[in-house]
């Protein structure tokens, strides 16, 4: 069952939340899947967030009136939530997306979470340095517990 923000997920009022980051890569949908699982297990509430922000413009401003971020952005999470788990999930998930950088949406959700789960995508140290890493500012600065899931692959040893 998906349930849409703003609405309340019947037997919720003390049960422990697991906020779920979700960008629509391999490692997120890996997450999403294990923070669901984790949920049925514990009979957690899930809730799935989607940062999203207006492109950077390049010198020049783009016409932005006929687009919605937001709606796109609502629209990939309910797809990644389907592929990830099906049209009719084991566990109600409640899914919002947020205009903002996503460290720091994340961030912000993880004060109200009694866990956090997000994928990495594994870049390694440089990469991350160069490009900043969503879960490790997320493991450094989350208020509750954070989960980083790393998506594997067929060739992965472990």
């Amino acid at each position: 069952m998906k349930i849409d923000e703003g609405d309340e997920m019947p037997g919720t009022d003390c049960a422990p939340l697991i906020v779920v980051g979700v960008d629509g890569s391999e490692s997120s949908i890996d997450a999403l899947r294990w923070a669901a699982l984790q949920a049925k297990r514990t009979d957690a509430r899930l809730q799935a967030i989607s940062a999203w922000q207006y492109p950077g413009g390049y010198g020049w401003v783009p016409d932005f009136s006929e687009l919605d971020f937001e709606a796109e952005a609502q629209k990939g999470l309910d797809d990644t939530v389907a592929r990830a788990l099906g049209a009719e999930p084991d566990v109600p998930v409640t899914t919002r997306v947020i205009e903002g950088n996503a460290a720091i949406v994340l961030i912000d959700a993880s004060q109200g979470a009694d866990l956090l789960v997000v994928g990495s995508r594994g870049h390694g140290a440089f990469a991350g340095m160069l490009l900043g890493s969503v879960s490790q500012h997320c493991a450094q600065n989350a208020s509750c517990p954070v989960l980083i899931v790393r998506h594997r692959t067929g060739n992965d040893p472990h």
